[in-house]
């Protein structure tokens, strides 16, 4: 989101020039001066070579700008949708007090703004197609373009604003379900630290492709035997056990290892939030 919001002041800066300079851009009945005085007064900048029209490629920028906005904007929404369906549940966007989910099922939380949010994005999106379309002008002076601005850029400003408050709204009632999160992943039966047992047994001696047939013949074990952890499975085979001892495998097994480098990335990203914060505290 930061990206989106330097690429639309970016493209505010690129859309912020006018022309005042005759009917083909070469000041025949008004001179340059008027032009830079006029603009001035609106907080523009002369475009530098203009034709009848100011080059509409800047216009474009504009529209694909907000286009990418509403994709972030709809990436978050599309994966909230995803963790609310019901097999997964591990987050669900806020459901208030006497709010219906459906108007057939009344048991339902469906994801209606994270939806609508998706919806809306795909609507921008189309509008960047005509935006770019109308950068070819015929002779470099025909009015086609303006007809499709009067729509796409009013409706897709109004668009990318009221979606970016809806995504506000469902992050900030986000509601997240962890007891899910750790159902879910046990459902794998702990296969996810495969790669990790395959590095532990290359180091114990083992070739890659042996290190790999051994931990793929326990995976596959534990995902076709009912009630069989990998864990377990590797316990119970000797080619495992006789170069990595118990203690060394379930060291493997702990989650937290990764984890360990979780607070960094976030450092990383919201540093400058973390030093105001500690500026405040101190």
């Amino acid at each position: 989101m930061k990206r989106n919001r330097e690429r639309l002041l970016r493209a505010r800066e690129v859309i912020s020039v006018g022309a005042i300079s005759g009917a083909v851009g070469t000041y025949s009945n008004i001179p340059p001066e008027v032009e830079k005085y006029a603009l001035e007064e609106l907080g523009l900048k002369p475009e530098p070579v203009s034709n009848q029209v100011v080059q509409r490629d800047r216009h474009a920028e504009f529209m694909t700008a907000m286009a990418i906005t509403a994709s972030s904007l709809e990436k978050i929404a599309v994966e909230i949708r995803h963790l609310q369906r019901t097999e997964v549940l591990e987050a669900q966007e806020p459901f208030k007090k006497g709010q219906r989910g459906s108007s057939a099922m009344p048991h339902k939380k469906n994801p209606i703004t994270c939806e609508r949010i998706t919806g809306l994005a795909r609507v921008i999106r189309a509008n960047a197609i005509p935006a770019m379309e109308d950068i070819a002008l015929w002779h470099e002076r025909d009015i086609s373009h303006s007809s499709v601005e009067r729509v796409v850029m009013p409706d897709s400003a109004i668009a990318l604003d009221y979606i970016l408050h809806l995504t506000k709204k469902v992050l900030e009632g986000l509601v997240v379900y962890p007891e899910h999160m750790r159902r879910n992943m046990d459902l794998s039966k702990g296969l996810y630290f495969s790669s990790k047992v395959l590095v532990a047994l290359v180091e114990k001696g083992l070739s890659r492709d042996e290190a790999y047939e051994i931990v793929q013949r326990n995976a596959m074990k534990a995902w076709d035997t009912e009630g069989l952890m990998f864990k377990d499975a590797l316990l119970q085979d000797p080619e495992v056990t006789g170069r990595l001892t118990p203690s060394e495998i379930e060291k493997i097994f702990d989650v937290d290892t990764f984890l360990k480098n979780v607070p960094y990335i976030y450092e990383r990203v919201f540093w400058q939030i973390l030093k105001l914060i500690e500026i405040k505290q101190n």
